[in-house]
């Protein structure tokens, strides 16, 4: 299995999704850090993801590679995180064949309804356990993989 994680700004909650990752996974699992800028990526290597890519051409090329993305509502929006997404990086990232497992964190301008507000700790342990459940069960077996 291929988790590629994606994070901007300084890439800490893509740090902390690797990390737990690394807790729970078995060690050959293979993390890509994908980061829209360069602090990004260097974050989420520390936390040991296998490899990194910085920008919007290696998230583009490499989301293609993975079975499960994983990060913040904010890389399906393009334009966010400051404007480090880009919209054809959230194109690519919405489009690609991988699951993906998103963390219901926005930018001010987008509301959430239905959404508890949960401690980013929590949403995290979520995302992996919901992450690990499905592994357990067969990857792939509940959905088409249409966005």
């Amino acid at each position: 299995m291929v988790i590629a994680v994606i994070d901007g700004m300084g890439g800490s909650i893509g740090q902390q999704i690797i990390l737990q990752l690394r807790r729970e996974l078995p060690e050959e699992t293979e993390i890509m850090a994908l980061g829209t800028n360069s602090v990004a990526t260097m974050n989420m290597m520390k936390a040991r993801a296998n490899r990194g890519g910085t920008g919007e051409n290696a998230i583009r090329v490499n989301v293609g590679n993975a079975d499960v993305v994983m990060g913040c509502l904010s890389i399906l929006i393009p334009n966010s995180m400051m404007g480090e997404l880009t919209p054809g990086m959230a194109e690519s990232i919405a489009s690609c064949r991988a699951r993906k497992i998103i963390l219901p964190l926005t930018n001010p301008r987008i509301e959430l309804t239905g959404v508890l507000e949960v401690p980013l700790p929590q949403l995290i342990t979520q995302a992996v356990r919901r992450l690990v459940g499905e592994d357990d069960e067969g990857a792939g077996e509940k959905g088409s993989g249409d966005v």
